[in-house]
């Protein structure tokens, strides 16, 4: 059991205070990825690197964000969480400064897999930091702070990195975050006060880290590889997905047994927890798809330079940040969030569905709309469905929960980006075969520089389409548009899974308690409800003796702290605290009451009271 100290409520300007290196953390981690997101294709092309490659270096990353998640989120249940997120800090900006020297596509992949162990840390310790300073229903007061950060992070860090790219080199790229990287270290240690979290004896999971680490890097290789490495049905499938089951069903073995499992198993008896992992699978595959893709559709496709490409993806970063603002607070008003959840849902699939229609001169006006659709989807559910998780789960599982719904968000991303990947390799080469006769006329017409582009073309290398001559540009455009709307396909039976998880999700009304005032009152004993309004409700402290004239007891009543004259406890106050998940035991009774001699010489003589009570 986690021990805190007992900590009053923090006031607005205490919350900004440690909120900011929290914020400065979170910008950094963004900007770094996103300062490179539009640049890819061409930091692909100068290391020689193919489709698979390109789909690797975002692979890579998600990867071990995926397994390094729940790993932190457990370490956040153990030790200080101050110093956790500032490791986490220093692993991902030193992993990015490093990989602006790769020299080859294989080294550029090895640095983004250290960079992913530590945005992994940044990403569950963020949400579990919030959830101990801000309660679930205060939270959407902050929104705009969150969405300042996310609109200058997804916004400017895909136009700086177009930017630098064009005008200077991509390495560039992956120094800029290093200054802010910095500053955020040294305001998470004067800002974030952290309460401690000692454990008597400390125990880590290391047998169920490693499974789960080997059952989805052999999964996501095995997505990546097969059908170009190797065929869909062969010895290494069959050895590679045995491997793969066996390392996931000894994992549920492991954290059935260990006294701190990694992921404890019996948060998925929880319905909220259950179906909120399944919801964000299917959006983490709409989010790290689309938005890796889009990239890559504006550059092969449409011809873009890195510059216009972060600039045609605003649409669907400003639908991103519009909703998931306005949403945020109107929840935090009305308490209320289901509606929104199912609203967003639906804007998923829809935007899903007719980004699968793209084709390389797809009226832009169109494109536009269709982005701004799915980026208000992903807003209005993505951090929304780790809220709710907080909202019921058990205090000290904080860490561990946050974290879950996280990693299976990062897991369904990493598979789908995998997924989508290898079918965009897959389109591509059977479309260059198909079209290999149109491919060579084309080329034909270009004399010696024709030839040089064939040889480009049939090595596999991802082609600066933007620089290609016209006879050859659109046929290039028209095949990597009908590759990437395949795969942009694989997101529309997935989008409908999430609505359908959305849809049976328990509505739960918002507690007003932070993650530590819920945990001291439990340790206390003295949680009654997490809303003022049921507090308000909920009086009573137990039974009172009533004695007649000669002293002896003839009842007893509820008593309210009010006074001397309120008796037993409202219906609305024992129906919250019985449905609340804050409540940490059942509401006192009242007994029935024996009609006292006379009001002015009943003397009562109430039972022990809690010591919240003696302060009032």
């Amino acid at each position: 059991m986690s021990s805190s100290s007992s900590t009053p409520t923090m006031s607005r300007r205490q919350v900004l205070e440690a909120l900011s290196g929290l914020l400065l953390g979170m910008f950094v981690s963004m900007l770094a990825g996103t300062v490179v997101s539009t640049s890819l294709p061409v930091i692909v092309h100068d290391l020689n690197g193919d489709q698979n490659a390109f789909t690797w270096v975002v692979t890579a990353t998600l990867l071990t964000t995926a397994i390094a998640t729940p790993v932190w989120g457990k370490l956040a249940d153990l030790f200080n969480r101050k110093l956790l997120i500032q490791l986490a800090l220093v692993i991902f900006v030193g992993a990015t400064a490093v990989a602006g020297f790769s020299q080859t596509s294989e080294m550029l992949i090895a640095c983004r897999a250290v960079q992913g162990i530590g945005a992994g840390g940044l990403a569950a310790l963020s949400q579990i930091i919030m959830a101990d300073i801000i309660s679930p229903r205060e939270r959407g007061k902050y929104m705009g702070l969150f969405g300042a950060v996310m609109a200058v992070a997804t916004v400017g860090g895909p136009l700086l990195g177009g930017f630098i790219t064009d005008t200077f080199t991509w390495r560039w790229n992956f120094y800029v975050a290093l200054p802010f990287a910095v500053a955020a270290i040294i305001i998470l240690q004067l800002t974030l006060k952290a309460p401690p979290r000692t454990r008597d004896v400390v125990r880590i999971d290391y047998a169920g880290a490693v499974l789960l680490a080997t059952s989805t890097a052999l999964l996501l290789i095995w997505t990546t590889s097969a059908g170009t490495s190797f065929d869909w049905w062969s010895v290494q499938t069959v050895v590679m997905l045995g491997i793969a089951v066996l390392a996931a069903v000894a994992f549920v073995i492991v954290e059935l047994r260990v006294p701190e499992p990694l992921v404890p198993l019996r948060m998925f008896r929880d319905r909220t927890f259950t179906l909120s992992v399944i919801a964000s699978i299917s959006i983490g595959i709409a989010m790290f798809g689309t938005s890796v893709f889009l990239s890559q559709y504006m550059q092969m496709a449409r011809g873009a330079t890195p510059t216009q490409a972060g600039l045609m993806t605003l649409p669907m970063i400003g639908g991103l940040l519009i909703s998931s603002i306005t949403v945020g607070a109107l929840i935090s008003k009305f308490g209320r969030w289901k509606g929104f959840l199912l609203t967003g849902s639906i804007l998923l699939i829809a935007g899903s569905v007719m980004l699968s229609t793209l084709e390389y001169d797809t009226n832009f006006v169109l494109v536009s709309l269709y982005m701004l659709m799915l980026g208000s989807g992903v807003g209005m559910t993505m951090q929304n469905l780790v809220l709710i998780v907080q909202n019921t789960t058990r205090p000290e599982d904080i860490g561990a929960a946050s974290a879950g719904v996280t990693f299976f968000r990062s897991l369904g991303g990493t598979v789908g980006v995998s997924v989508m990947g290898a079918v965009l390799a897959g389109t591509v080469t059977d479309l260059f075969l198909t079209k290999r006769n149109e491919v060579a006329a084309a080329l034909a017409t270009l004399g010696e520089k024709g030839q040089q582009l064939g040889e480009q073309l049939m090595s596999g290398t991802l082609p600066e389409v933007f620089s290609l001559p016209e006879p050859i540009r659109t046929i290039v455009e028209d095949i990597y548009a009908q590759g990437i709307s395949s795969a942009f396909l694989i997101g529309v039976p997935l989008a409908v899974i999430s609505l359908v998880a959305i849809l049976f999700l328990p509505n739960v009304p918002l507690t007003r308690m932070t993650t530590q005032e819920r945990l001291q009152a439990g340790e206390a004993d003295l949680a009654t409800v997490a809303s003022q309004e049921g507090m308000d409700a909920i009086m009573a402290t137990g039974p009172v003796t009533v004695v007649d004239d000669a002293g002896a007891g003839v009842g007893s009543a509820g008593v309210s702290d009010a006074g001397a004259g309120g008796a037993g406890v409202s219906d609305a106050g024992v129906a919250d605290r019985r449905q609340h998940p804050d409540a940490s035991r059942p509401a006192p009774q009242p007994t029935p009451r024996s009609a006292p001699q006379s009001a002015s010489r009943v003397p009562r003589h109430p039972a022990p009271r809690s010591p919240e009570a003696d302060n009032d």
